[in-house]
């Protein structure tokens, strides 16, 4: 692999979609990264993307793209029930891959997908990009640190965004929960993978998950569909270094609380507030209090990364994630979340999705 990554998006459109809000502005941003080919399942909008985004090779098929020379690096940008045929496509033509999160829909999807990655000696990232928000290791550091001193509790409470009384077109999909896109995976999915990124995983946990708004309705259309995603979920449980942790993530927005994550220790106090309950989408506000008052803890300069601006939001953090996967690429490191780290938030969705039905404490690390 040369110095420039060659990247191809499946699943790209030319004025709308993940892929064009995030993804694509945060690969031209990257002197590392060169976006050459998109696709689109029909032939006249992926020609339309092409010219939109100014990119040489157009495909419709997944076949098509994946085996292209001009590509070592295939980002997956379709819908959850879609990832497995996409992933397996890109694992077989030997490409490395960046997929959206969750990796597959379900956990034995995600456990096959991996496994076809292992032994293909496939490097696969997933996007759990809260993890590469400056913010987020901003509150690492300052917990390993010693900030708080030894850590007794956390507590995280957020919105679904979506999945309450109102959705998109784009995400309309979602709400069944057969589709494997539910705000279990998507909200609170990231945001409890960033708390666990900063403070460990569950060693243990109960939970309560359930569907209490039965439809909800499209913006554009104003059509009613129904929802069985989860739009309530609650966990309680300790984590591996004995800390109690509590997070609730409910449907919808609020005119209240959106996003609350408080981090008590011996020593001090860390609240981390924004606007949304998706700590790689929204904007962080981090306060801290020792022997006084909490007060906005700036994030330094040092954890930000790339040369884009603004320096927040969806392909800011989206770049940041990029940087980490051409670091991982070019220099062995090993910053990004791959499809292991995706197996382990796999398992916890699933730990939690089993205690709230059988109502036991449920484990899920091996």
């Amino acid at each position: 692999m040369n110095d420039q990554i060659k990247v191809g998006i499946i699943g790209v459109s030319a004025d709308r979609g993940w892929a064009t809000v995030a993804h694509i502005p945060a690969i031209k941003s990257l002197p590392g990264f060169k976006l050459t080919a998109i696709s689109n399942r029909h032939a006249d909008q992926a020609i339309a993307a092409g010219k939109a985004h100014d990119v040489q090779h157009t495909y419709h098929t997944t076949h098509e793209l994946v085996n292209s020379p001009d590509v070592d690096l295939v980002v997956v940008t379709v819908k959850v029930p879609e990832h497995k045929t996409v992933v397996e496509a890109a694992i077989n033509a030997g490409k490395n891959i960046y997929c959206e999160w969750p990796l597959g829909n379900g956990l034995a999807e995600a456990e096959e997908l991996a496994q076809q990655a292992r032994e293909k000696g496939i490097y696969g990232v997933v996007g759990l990009q809260s993890r590469a928000v400056p913010a987020i290791n901003f509150i690492k550091d300052l917990v390993n640190e010693g900030y708080v001193g030894e850590v007794l509790s956390t507590t995280l409470v957020g919105s679904g965004i979506y999945y309450g009384a109102f959705t998109d077109q784009t995400t309309a999909y979602a709400m069944d929960a057969k589709n494997g896109a539910g705000m279990i995976y998507s909200t609170f999915g990231n945001s409890i993978d960033a708390l666990c990124y900063c403070l460990g995983e569950f060693q243990e946990l109960s939970a309560t998950a359930i569907n209490r708004r039965k439809v909800t309705t499209v913006a554009e259309t104003g059509e009613e569909v129904p929802m069985t995603a989860f739009d309530q979920v609650a966990v309680s449980g300790v984590l591996e270094s004995g800390a109690v942790a509590t997070a609730h993530f409910r449907g919808g927005m609020f005119k209240g609380t959106n996003f609350f994550w408080e981090i008590n220790g011996t020593k001090g106090d860390l609240v981390i507030t924004a606007d949304g309950g998706h700590p790689g989408v929204f904007e962080l506000t981090i306060k801290g209090g020792q022997d006084s008052a909490l007060a906005v803890i700036p994030v330094p300069e040092k954890y930000f990364n790339v040369n884009m601006e603004p320096k927040q939001g969806p392909a800011y953090n989206i770049a940041e994630n990029y940087a980490r996967l051409g670091s991982d690429l070019l220099a062995g490191t090993h910053l990004s979340a791959t499809f292991e780290d995706a197996l382990i938030r796999h398992r916890m969705i699933n730990a939690i999705e089993v205690a709230a039905a059988t109502g036991k404490r449920q484990t899920y690390l091996k």
